[in-house]
């Protein structure tokens, strides 16, 4: 009886920690450059990109680590931007 009151315990006490702030799913901006898709990547030119972003071409190799607050540029044989996410 005595090692299920200490169990009890120990998970609400625990329910009552703060969770750690995660990266939201937007966290890289990606909600609000979706404007860019179907255009061509020349228009990236023009833009200052967060560090670290990557221009995904068809055929590149990327690793598969998940960073969130990594925008990611998807584009397609002829150039134009199809996806911009975070990851």
């Amino acid at each position: 009886m005595a090692k299920r009151l200490v169990l009890c315990g120990a998970l609400l006490l625990a329910a009552c920690v703060p969770a750690p702030d995660l990266p939201g799913p937007n966290a890289c901006g990606a909600d609000g450059m979706q404007d860019l898709l179907g255009k061509d990547r020349g228009v990236l030119a023009a833009m200052t990109l967060p560090v670290g972003t990557r221009v995904i071409t068809p055929g590149m190799a990327v690793t598969e680590d998940y960073s969130p607050a990594r925008l990611n540029i998807d584009l397609d044989a002829r150039g134009r931007i199809t996806g911009v996410w975070c990851g």
